[in-house]
């Protein structure tokens, strides 16, 4: 049987990421629309110039492959239950995994949120830049 993952999955650690997470001001910037996507690339900037690849990923979506194998989407679903995110490397970029099929702009606010919570930081230093 096929591996139903399209690329190498990973448990991303929040203490491996760059610090400038924790401490700049970070903008996340979606490079492809919302809406019924299940996985948005976007990228982490900070004003220094600082960037990093991040992506979400809506993880149950199950058709015509599942994006995740059963233990990561059950892993994403706990660490929302608990506030938290789930954070990846998919495809060798940081993903934050989030319940559902689909990635809409509460869930996109709702995500990065959790990722400033991870790195320790106060949300209000993360700005989010979305495409229609």
């Amino acid at each position: 049987m096929a591996d139903p993952v399209p690329g190498a999955v990973a448990s991303v650690d929040a203490f491996d990421l760059p610090e400038w997470l924790g401490v700049e001001e970070v903008t996340w910037t979606a490079a492809t629309s919302l809406g019924t996507a299940a996985r948005v690339s976007g990228t982490l900037s900070s004003p220094s110039g600082a960037t990093l690849e991040c992506d979400l990923l809506a993880s149950d979506l199950a058709y015509p492959l599942s994006v995740l194998e059963e233990k990561w989407r059950a892993a994403a679903h706990q660490a929302w239950q608990l506030g938290e995110a789930q954070l990846l490397e998919y495809d060798g970029r940081l993903t934050l995994a989030v319940p559902g099929t689909a990635i809409g702009v509460e869930l996109v606010l709702d995500a990065v949120r959790r990722l400033a919570k991870a790195v320790g930081a106060p949300s209000s230093r993360f700005t989010v830049a979305i495409r229609l």
